[in-house]
């Protein structure tokens, strides 16, 4: 296969990664299925974890053979407020489903199925923004539903509504087992991975990274202490703000947070304004969509925290233990998946152990060393979109064999 052109990167550059025998039993599995058309349903197209997957997947699975489309949703702030609350209520807040509430969600799913020609082979919806378009097309084949959230203690409310259209498909797609839920249909379970070659994993030199972090105006002259989240309560930036107070008692350091503020996620305003406020010249607060400053950000960390209260999985965990650099992360959903704790990171569950973490890393280099080298490896075993996209041909063919 000849290496495609305009950034698009082949699964032969994954070799020098994860082997010639993978990449061997990748391309002989795209093979098997060249013949089927898949489509992913989304609500946005940038900004969280599954855009960051479904962008660099939908292209990978179309260059080894697999005809895959990505069509995102549209609706009123409304309707985003309200599949925001779905959202918090699957992990666990308590939210308010009412009748007009649920009425408005349902109409513009049927407004969306109007637009959308979804006749493909395999229909993959992902998340509960899109979920009722099942509803409302006889179907040719299999449609299965990937849920990202953290669904270990989902509200009950929540629960019961949306359980009867999640019964409609013929798979759900979780990415932990410890999110299997009673449900009337098969249950899989696939963990996230990255894109080692996108804009925000790729390489960079010294100086690439200094020449992005001046243009931002982040300051080097003391360690760096990052987060990049979605402004979330669930990301509880609050606590990381706590923490690093704590840690400056007796080592200073500067504390960035990042993030973008998506499409779907109304409540996103809300929470940047009341971070915001606690910004200092040592606790900056960056809203914006820059996947370069992201990488030269986790580069030039010294700590990179996702101190999460609630974490479905947290592809920017497995983005900085990629780039070597250590992180400390709440001892929550997917993150307890990629850190072993004391090993390639830490794991906390509470602010004071967070800042008692990040001491010791910024005290210890030799232990950020070893840390990073030990994250990026288990990165290398376990959390690379070919893995990923593998998981994901093994699904599709195991309901054309009719094993599912």
């Amino acid at each position: 296969m000849a290496t495609p052109t305009l950034g698009l990167h082949s699964i032969e550059e994954y070799r020098p990664l994860i082997g010639t025998e993978a990449v061997g039993r990748i391309l002989g599995k795209a093979e098997k299925l060249g013949d089927l058309t898949t489509v992913n349903v989304s609500s946005t197209q940038y900004g969280g974890g599954v855009a960051e997957i479904l962008s660099p997947l939908t292209l990978l699975m179309n260059a080894i053979g697999i005809e895959t489309g990505w069509r995102v949703i549209e609706g009123r702030p409304e309707f985003f407020a309200f599949t925001k609350e779905l959202h918090n209520g699957l992990q666990g807040g308590v939210v308010d489903v009412t009748e007009e509430k649920k009425r408005a969600y349902e109409q513009i799913l049927f407004e969306n199925s109007l637009r959308m020609h979804l006749e493909h082979d395999i229909v993959i919806v992902h998340d509960p923004q899109a979920l009722p378009l099942v509803q409302h097309y006889q179907r040719s084949g299999p449609w299965l539903w990937c849920c990202h959230v953290d669904l270990s203690t989902p509200d009950l409310v929540v629960w019961d509504y949306l359980k009867p259209m999640i019964e409609r498909y013929d798979a759900a797609v979780f990415s932990l087992p410890e999110y299997a839920q009673n449900l009337r249909l098969p249950q899989r379970f696939i963990m996230p991975a990255i894109n080692p070659f996108s804009t925000i994993n790729k390489e960079l030199s010294d100086s690439e990274i200094a020449r992005v972090l001046k243009q931002h105006g982040i300051p080097t002259d003391l360690p760096l202490v990052v987060q990049v989240s979605r402004f979330d309560k669930w990301k509880d930036p609050r606590g990381v703000i706590e923490a690093c107070e704590v840690v400056r008692r007796t080592v200073d350091c500067t504390l960035v947070l990042v993030g973008s503020k998506a499409d779907d996620d109304p409540e996103a305003a809300t929470i940047l304004e009341s971070v915001q406020v606690l910004a200092n010249e040592r606790t900056l607060v960056l809203s914006v969509t820059d996947a370069l400053l992201v990488n030269a950000l986790q580069r030039r960390a010294a700590v990179v925290l996702q101190k999460s209260i609630r974490e479905g999985f947290g592809l920017t965990v497995a983005e900085a233990m990629w780039k070597g650099t250590p992180v400390v992360g709440g001892s929550v959903g997917g993150i307890c998946h990629q850190i072993t704790d004391g090993e390639n990171g830490f794991l906390v569950n509470s602010v004071p152990e967070a800042a008692e973490r990040i001491l010791d890393l910024l005290k210890n280099p030799r232990l950020r060393e070893r840390m990073g080298a030990n994250g990026r490896e288990s990165v290398r075993q376990h959390f690379l979109l070919s893995r990923y996209l593998e998981d994901w041909m093994d699904l599709i063919a195991s309901f054309r064999a009719g094993s599912s």
